[in-house]
């Protein structure tokens, strides 16, 4: 399966390891959190256009709170096939349990994409034919802007 990427800030695309199954995503500017309980919404510096009866899920990576002290807000994040368009960057909302200064281009968070609960049988079967999921970095992905962040309920 082929997904498109749209890098935003250069060094963000993201990376997987042979010795793991979910994508390394990275941090597209410098994050200061200045006191517990301290928050910000990061940019993850990539759009990405989800497949039809797909969906992705951000989850922090396991080292992110032992080396930074910092948590993401909402325990997961769920991408959806329509948050797809060239302004949709994806982003990881961080709370601090302590000063911190995290640097630009620092793994954060990882994503693995999986079935959604609306995939089609012809989805389903597809899925299990895939084999390989393959990132592909693309100038623009032309769909739709949802809107930004959170904007499922926005109306």
């Amino acid at each position: 399966m082929t997904i498109k990427v749209l890098e935003k800030t250069q060094g963000c695309m993201p990376q997987t390891f042979d010795v793991g199954d979910w994508y390394d995503l990275r941090l597209a500017e410098n994050v200061e959190l200045k006191s517990r309980f301290d928050s910000c919404i990061a940019s993850l510096g990539v759009c990405i256009e989800v497949p039809k009866g797909y969906e992705c899920i951000i989850a922090p990576r396991s080292s992110t709170f032992k080396k930074y002290g910092v948590l993401l807000s909402n325990s997961i994040g769920v991408i959806d096939n329509l948050y797809k368009g060239d302004n949709d960057v994806w982003k990881a909302p961080l709370t601090a349990t302590r000063k911190v200064s995290i640097p630009k281009g620092t793994r954060v968070a990882q994503f693995r994409v999986q079935l959604s609960q609306k995939a089609t049988w012809w989805q389903k079967i597809k899925w299990l034919l895939a084999g390989n999921i393959k990132l592909v970095k693309v100038a623009s992905l032309n769909n739709p802007d949802r809107k930004g962040f959170g904007s499922t309920d926005s109306k």
